[in-house]
């Protein structure tokens, strides 16, 4: 009797438990709260973007104009330059042995040209002393010319040897050009914010992916905001402003305009949203605010809301 009434029992309890598994599988999964909540406009109407820390200067992407191997790099990251200040150093010793070679070569002009200078001198001095002869039968036709062609045949070897002065010294500044374009300056006055160059390593001319070096003014920041093409009819570059720091919406500050660049350019700066759109277009502001307000560094996301206008939807005018 009881193996009988096991395999009905065995059958009833398996069907149980798969309704158990279905109905506990088909529970929503809670949310995840959030880390930090978003930030929340301050305005009854408004226009929302995403905005990126710049320095005032833009993000200054330093590059060579002469490619080679990098011989020493005179910054690091958070060094304050001057204008003009050194960056880093190219292998310069095929240049400066074709400077040693330039400045013999001006030497030999120099040199040719005292030769040249000296036998024009000797060659005059002849041709003075005949042509002071006043007994013409004292000296021949023939002596005369061929003293006069000598000093024309000198003088114009002293201009040849000179061009080749002026050569030598041209062909020695070129030189010195190249030997000064292989010290990278500062192009402004600024902070270092990253390198990615390292002594031994080959700096390529030209644009990069990865800029060798970035440098920016830090002496004041600007927040770069993204405004849909769809909102750009909507925005007053004189109205309020207000940025919340990312992470943090306890942290915000007040955003002065500064310009706004008029050509509306593809977006580029991704805020990592999946329902984020990469193929719109945007209007890009830029507004400044007090660094010591926010604890924020460059290229660090921003919450930005810009006041606006309420309009009706089918009137497009104010309401």
């Amino acid at each position: 009797m009881q193996v009988k009434y096991t395999l009905p029992i065995l059958a009833a309890a398996g069907f149980l438990f798969a309704a158990y598994t279905v109905v506990n599988s088909n529970k929503p999964i809670p949310v995840a709260p959030a880390v930090a909540p978003p930030a929340s406009a301050p305005f009854k109407s408004f226009i929302a973007g995403s905005g990126i820390v710049e320095a005032k200067s833009r993000n200054i992407a330093i590059g060579t104009p002469l490619s080679g191997i990098v011989k020493t790099v005179a910054v690091k990251v958070g060094d304050k330059v001057k204008v003009g200040a050194p960056l880093f150093y190219l292998d310069d010793r095929d240049t400066r042995a074709e400077l040693a070679v330039k400045l013999a070569d001006l030497a030999k002009a120099q040199a040719g040209v005292n030769e040249a200078k000296a036998s024009l001198k000797d060659t005059k001095s002849l041709s003075d002393l005949a042509e002071a002869v006043t007994d013409r039968r004292a000296i021949s036709s023939e002596e005369l010319l061929r003293r006069r062609n000598a000093l024309l045949i000198n003088s114009t070897k002293l201009g040849s040897a000179e061009a080749l002065v002026q050569q030598a010294e041209a062909a020695l500044t070129t030189t010195q050009t190249t030997l000064a374009r292989l010290v990278v300056q500062a192009p402004v006055d600024g902070e270092v914010l990253q390198v990615n160059i390292r002594p031994g390593e080959f700096a390529q001319a030209g644009t990069l992916n990865t800029p060798l070096l970035v440098l920016g003014n830090m002496d004041q920041l600007h927040v770069r905001v993204d405004i849909d093409e769809n909102d750009a009819w909507r925005f007053d570059k004189n109205s309020k402003a207000v940025a919340y720091l990312r992470g943090n919406r306890n942290f915000k500050t007040d955003l002065v305009p500064a310009y706004v660049e008029p050509y509306v350019v593809p977006k580029k700066s991704l805020t990592g949203d999946s329902t984020e759109q990469v193929d719109t277009r945007v209007l890009q502001a830029l507004y400044s605010f007090d660094r010591n307000q926010l604890p924020v560094y460059v290229g660090q996301q921003m919450d930005v809301f810009i006041e606006a206008k309420d309009y009706a939807v089918n009137g497009g005018s104010p309401l």
